[in-house]
């Protein structure tokens, strides 16, 4: 699978393909953003995986980490900065600006913007979000390319983390490119406070998931008559709860062109994630992230209310400049209770964030897949599945799979033809079978 221009082809991977060592199912806990360059993806029919990824070493300092995210990163230019003009729109899903793109790395023949829109934060607030739109190759079906809306899994939390100012849209090697190539157009949110000014309320599934409806309108918007009226939700990890969240917006909304949501490998039982058993291992760099989402959620929460001395000791970094290789690497080797302080889970702030990103509970409008990798380590397939099983017995119609052995990235590379088919299978109007009481 070619994935990028000569030209431009990743440092992070060059520098990545030469220290493999080990196969693509990993129980390290942290693989991310590694996958050997040229990998296909296999189709895996709900199966065994029928192609083995590759894995490498990731960065053990910050030096490398900040070396391997300046290989993708993109300039902030005033396009994410400059105030919206006087007679710009200002609802939700109200398009500022919108840039052709040039200089990422992505297939030839497709095609990708940069939208600047207006979104809502957990409390409603207005707030300005970017992204980007990829688009199939070749001119537009009748009625427009079907869309979906993509939530993409944890960059970081600064604002140089946006997948639009990664020159590979961040999962660009990881499957996201085989949804333009099955000819399904990709409207993909930052998020905001990743691209544009401000603090990203990091794993709640309020922001994020207006954050993703409100990118459909404005991508609309920038590119009228190109894109289908029709949409599906989809979503990673972090955009695994966002996507699932969108299900439960729309249901108020009533949308009649939403159609549905997958959530893959979803941080869909938070406290599973950020507090998981000994035996499910957990990825405690991601605590500090929390910390500074918290923050940006709770503006009078304490950071040093949660953390310890070590685990503030990055901080800083994380919070305004590095990304997710680097947070993984200024913490590498802490445990969790090396990094947070002993029942930080009963801090208020984490209580209200625990409740206000429960899952499950509240109906869902059309049809769910919710998809997970028995062998992930860093949102641990357990959580993911009670999530699942509640869901069914609060009378939410899903059908739930889990792929034996993959870890948590791997899973969305090996499940992404199975995410298309079924997302195809909502645009052609196909029956949805649920397999509640099935798993």
């Amino acid at each position: 699978m070619s994935l990028t221009h000569p030209e431009i082809l990743s440092e992070k991977r060059n520098l990545l393909a030469q220290c493999l060592k080990k196969a693509a199912v990993s129980k390290n806990g942290a693989v991310r953003k590694v996958l050997l360059a040229g990998a296909g993806v296999a189709a895996l029919a709900f199966g065994v995986p029928q192609a083995a990824f590759a894995q490498a070493d990731l960065p053990k300092t910050i030096p490398e980490g900040l070396k391997l995210e300046a290989a993708q990163a993109l300039p902030i230019t005033p396009f994410y900065t400059e105030a919206p003009s006087a007679d710009a729109p200002t609802w939700p899903g109200g398009l500022i600006r919108a840039e052709k793109v040039t200089d990422y790395a992505i297939p030839a023949g497709m095609t990708a913007w940069r939208i600047l829109y207006h979104s809502l934060d957990a409390e409603r607030h207005d707030v300005v979000t970017s992204g980007f739109v990829l688009l199939p190759a070749g001119p537009a079906p009748a009625g427009g390319w079907p869309v979906v809306a993509w939530a993409h899994g944890t960059s970081g939390v600064a604002q140089p983390c946006a997948p639009s100012l990664m020159k590979d849209l961040y999962y660009g090697d990881e499957g996201l490119f085989e949804f333009p190539k099955a000819g399904l157009a990709v409207v993909a949110t930052d998020y905001h406070g990743q691209g544009t000014p401000g603090a990203h309320q990091y794993m709640n599934k309020l922001a994020q998931g207006y954050d993703v409806i409100y990118s459909v309108a404005a991508a609309h918007a920038a590119l009228p008559g190109v894109l289908s009226k029709q949409w599906v939700a989809d979503g990673h990890s972090q955009g695994g709860m966002a996507s699932w969240s969108v299900g439960e917006m729309e249901q108020q909304m009533k949308n009649p062109d939403y159609l549905g949501t997958v959530s893959v490998s979803g941080t869909v039982d938070m406290l599973d994630f950020i507090a998981p058993t000994p035996e499910e291992v957990g990825a405690p760099f991601y605590f500090p992230m929390v910390a500074y989402g918290l923050k940006a959620r709770y503006p009078d929460f304490d950071v040093h209310s949660i953390l310890t001395k070590d685990g503030y000791e990055h901080y800083p970094l994380i919070a305004t400049k590095g990304c997710w290789f680097t947070g993984y690497a200024a913490y590498l080797g802490k445990t969790s209770a090396q990094i947070m302080k002993p029942n930080w889970t009963k801090v208020p702030a984490v209580q209200a964030m625990l409740k206000e990103d429960i899952m499950g509970d509240k109906p869902v409008k059309g049809p769910l897949m919710v998809l997970t990798g028995g062998g992930d380590v860093s949102v641990p397939p357990g959580g993911v599945k009670k999530t699942a099983q509640k869901a069914c017995k609060n009378g939410i119609k899903l059908f739930f799979h889990l792929y034996p052995g993959l870890d948590h990235d791997p899973t969305m590379i090996n499940s992404t033809q199975d995410q298309i088919a079924w997302i195809k299978d909502r645009f052609a109007g196909k029956p949805f079978e649920q397999n509640c009481g099935g798993f």
